[in-house]
């Protein structure tokens, strides 16, 4: 716990390195204005190497159509799925770890999303009540059994998780706007 009452917080920035690629597995994507091809769910995308996790195309990934590669950020969850959850171990090395490892993504980023919205929110001049709602929910989505996937699964983490859509307009007079 931070000198705040601010939980201590997960690592909340993504780190490829660290990661197994999770992002070019988990998420489907069609063929439009932000990817230049179809991939389903599940599967590698083409672009994706074999011994390193990244991706081939990185350099060129705006000039080859694919903006929404560049727009993603897992917020950490990626590589925290990897090396927390899963010891890191990787897809590659254990094929019948892709889908827990895909599935846990999918259930971790959003909650590393929400973690980075309520960490700026407590930074905000907000009232004691707020920051106190704001420290709640922080504390709900950081679950002091957390070496599972299922530990953020639980009926605590997901109701945080849900009421912080609730929360965050609480916050629009605290909020300055700067050009």
């Amino acid at each position: 716990m931070t000198p705040l009452g601010q939980p201590d917080l997960p690592e909340l920035a993504h780190d490829c390195a660290r990661c197994a690629g999770l992002c070019c597995v988990a998420y489907p994507f069609d063929k439009g204005d932000e990817f230049a091809i179809n991939k389903d769910a599940d599967a590698p995308c083409p672009h994706l190497n074999d011994a390193d996790f990244g991706c081939s195309q990185h350099c060129d990934l705006t000039k080859r159509g694919f903006s929404g590669c560049v727009a993603y950020s897992c917020a950490g969850a990626g590589q925290r799925v990897t090396q927390e959850l899963f010891d890191g171990e990787t897809w590659r090395e254990d094929e019948d770890l892709l889908t827990y490892m895909t599935h846990a993504l999918r259930v971790l980023r959003p909650i590393h999303e929400a973690l980075l919205i309520l960490r700026e929110a407590a930074s905000l001049p907000i009232p004691d009540n707020l920051r106190a709602e704001c420290h709640a929910l922080m504390r709900a989505l950081c679950p002091e059994e957390d070496g599972s996937i299922w530990d953020f699964e639980e009926p605590e983490v997901q109701d945080a998780l849900a009421r912080v859509p609730e929360f965050v307009p609480q916050l629009a007079p605290y909020v300055t706007r700067t050009r």
